[in-house]
C-alpha cells in the first residue's frame, strides 16, 4: 500500500482528469488493471492472503508500482519465492571513487576489485608491489593466476590453492550458465593453460572465502596474507578482495617496509622473480 502511495496516475500514464482524489496515488482497482490482474486478486495480495503468485505478475506488479531492485526482491521474498538476481541499481553505476578510496585506506595491504568475470577494476599500490598488477596489461584474476610468470614465480603454495580457484569460478559460473562473458573467460582459460582445463574437468564447486597466499617476495622474502573476498549487495556485480598478514614471517612488517619511501625507492629497481 506504500508503493502504492507514491506513484501518481501521470507517473503510471492514467489521466488524473483533475479531480480531488480520495486515494493518495494509485488505486488498487488501477494497479490491477495496469499489471493485468484481477481487482480481487490485487487485493488479496495487499492483504497478504494465502492465494498463488507468480514470478510474471509480481514483476508486473512491481513494474507499476514503480519498485526497485531491492524493494522488488523484497517481494519476491515476502510471497515465499524465490528472488531474481541483484542486479546493479541506476543510480549506483559509478561508484570508483568511494571503492578507491576503500581499497587505498587498506594500505600497506594489499586489494583488489574485480568485476564478475574476475576481470580487473581497481587495485591499490601494495597489490601492484606484491601480486604483481601492473598497468598497461590485461588484467584477469583467473586468467593471471594461471599464466602470468610473474604471479607463478613468487606464489609458494600456487599447486595448493589453484584447485579452490577453479572450483570457486566454477561455482559463479553454474549461477549464470547462458552468461556470455564467463564463456569467454572459460574459453580463453582453457586455451591457455592445461593446468586449468585438468581441474575444470574434475567439476569441484566451492563458494568464494577465504584463500591463504605465501608469497616469496623479491626484496623481503617470505609473505604470508590471507585473501578474503566480499561485496556490497549494491554493486552485486563487483567483489572486494582484501588481504591481511598473518602472524607469521613478520609478514605485516615487509608490508609497511614495502609502503615507505625507502621500499618504494627498493621497488623502482626491478629483482628477478
Amino acid at each position: 500500500m506504500s508503493r502504492r502511495a507514491r506513484v501518481t496516475p501521470g507517473e503510471a500514464g492514467l489521466p488524473d482528469g483533475g479531480a480531488r482524489r480520495r486515494t493518495p496515488g494509485l488505486r488498487r482497482e488501477e494497479v490491477a488493471v495496469l499489471a493485468g490482474v484481477g481487482a480481487s486478486w490485487y487485493q488479496w495480495l495487499e492483504q497478504g492472503r494465502e492465494i498463488s503468485v507468480s514470478p510474471q505478475v509480481l514483476d508486473s506488479v512491481g513494474r507499476v508500482l514503480r519498485l526497485s531492485n531491492a524493494e522488488r526482491r523484497h517481494l519476491y521474498l515476502l510471497a515465499g519465492l524465490n528472488p531474481p538476481a541483484p542486479e546493479v541499481a541506476p543510480g549506483k553505476q559509478d561508484m570508483c571513487d568511494g571503492l578507491r578510496r576503500l581499497i587505498d585506506a587498506w594500505m600497506p595491504y594489499p586489494a583488489h576489485i574485480m568485476d564478475k568475470y574476475y576481470n580487473g577494476v581497481l587495485y591499490n599500490d601494495a597489490a601492484a608491489t606484491v601480486l604483481g598488477m601492473r598497468p598497461g596489461k590485461r588484467w584477469n584474476c583467473l586468467i593471471d593466476f594461471f599464466t602470468d610468470p610473474m604471479y607463478r614465480a613468487r606464489s609458494r603454495n600456487w599447486e595448493a590453492n589453484a584447485a579452490t580457484v577453479v572450483a570457486q569460478f566454477r561455482a559463479v559460473c553454474s549461477a549464470s550458465p547462458d552468461d556470455e562473458g564467463f564463456q569467454a573467460v572459460l574459453a580463453e582459460a582453457k586455451e591457455s593453460s592445461a593446468e586449468f582445463t585438468a581441474l575444470w574437468e574434475r567439476r569441484d564447486i566451492e563458494d568464494a572465502g577465504q584463500i591463504r597466499k605465501e608469497l616469496e617476495h623479491p626484496l623481503v622474502g617470505v609473505l604470508c596474507l590471507e585473501s578474503s573476498v566480499m561485496q556490497m549487495p549494491v554493486r552485486p556485480d563487483l567483489s572486494i578482495v582484501l588481504h591481511t598478514p598473518l602472524d607469521e614471517a613478520n609478514t605485516a612488517a615487509k608490508l609497511e617496509w614495502l609502503a615507505s619511501p625507502e621500499g618504494r625507492r627498493g621497488a623502482m629497481y626491478p629483482v628477478a622473480g
